[in-house]
């Protein structure tokens, strides 16, 4: 028999923690996800089932912030839906009994990392690592951005000093290394 023990992106057995200044980076993997994509002619029931899930659309750029899922636009008819791993680890297959045939779902959780990036001196860091315009967005707000050479998605989380960092989870070391850098860099 196998004696199994689960690790993280980062291959620790608890998540990551650095802190540099008053700016703290978790590795985050306590975040159940899942792609839902509109199939054709079902955009609207998709929609309808999308804000009963979540409390609302999120359109391009924005996510919408709902206890306990949240959800970010991705694409035309196209989001990710997150929700806690200890309550719904099972994201993807609740999501298919709710949907039905009017959305394509598909098992996210073991394909991002999730970082969390929080402190006075998020913005000045985030400045360093990408071209997103950190100082203009706004709680809710949701931008693809290149990181480092890998595509990641950069949400505005609230308080206004949290932004929460997915990026693909095969170059989580990378992607943390990078972060890293910048947070000893800019503060």
């Amino acid at each position: 028999m196998h004696d199994l023990i689960a690790i993280t992106a980062l291959g620790g057995s608890a998540p990551r923690v650095d802190r540099v200044a008053d700016t703290t980076l978790t590795e985050n993997p306590g975040i159940a996800l899942a792609s839902v994509a509109a199939r054709m002619d079902q955009e609207t029931t998709c929609r309808k089932h999308l804000k009963a899930v979540i409390g609302a659309v999120p359109g391009p750029g924005k996510v919408q912030l709902h206890d306990p899922e949240a959800g970010f636009w991705m694409g035309p008819d196209q989001w990710m839906v997150g929700a806690p791993f200890d309550t719904h680890e099972d994201l993807a297959a609740q999501l298919k009994a709710r949907f039905g045939e009017s959305a394509s779902v598909t098992e996210q959780t073991d394909a991002w990392v999730c970082f969390d990036l929080r402190g006075d001196g998020m913005e000045a860091v985030m400045e360093l690592l990408c071209n997103v315009n950190i100082r203009a967005m706004q709680t809710g707000d949701a931008q693809r951005t290149s990181i480092h050479h890998l595509g990641c998605f950069v949400l505005r989380r609230d308080p206004s000093d949290w932004v929460r960092i997915l990026g693909p989870r095969a170059s989580a070391g990378s992607l943390h290394h990078a972060i890293l850098t910048a947070m000893k860099s800019a503060l």
